[in-house]
């Protein structure tokens, strides 16, 4: 390996060691982070409450179906 090459390697290594240093200091990215975790939860528990509650609307709504017209196909 020549020289150059170890020359060219030390430095990006140097570049890259300063670039994590700055994204760790950066807040901007972590409360981009942020918001996307408590937006992922927000759907999570959402979609979990609607599609527990999708079967009890469902029993509901036939019984009322059923109750007022006998003949009634859900």
């Amino acid at each position: 390996m020549s020289k150059s090459t170890v020359r060219t390697g030390v430095k990006m290594a140097g570049s890259l060691r300063r670039t994590t240093v700055r994204f760790g200091k950066d807040e901007k990215g972590v409360t981009l982070v942020e918001y996307g975790i408590a937006l992922f939860l927000a759907v999570s528990v959402g979609a979990a409450g609607l599609m527990g509650l999708g079967g009890k609307v469902e029993d509901k709504i036939n019984a009322a179906c059923d109750t007022l017209d006998p003949s009634c196909v859900p």
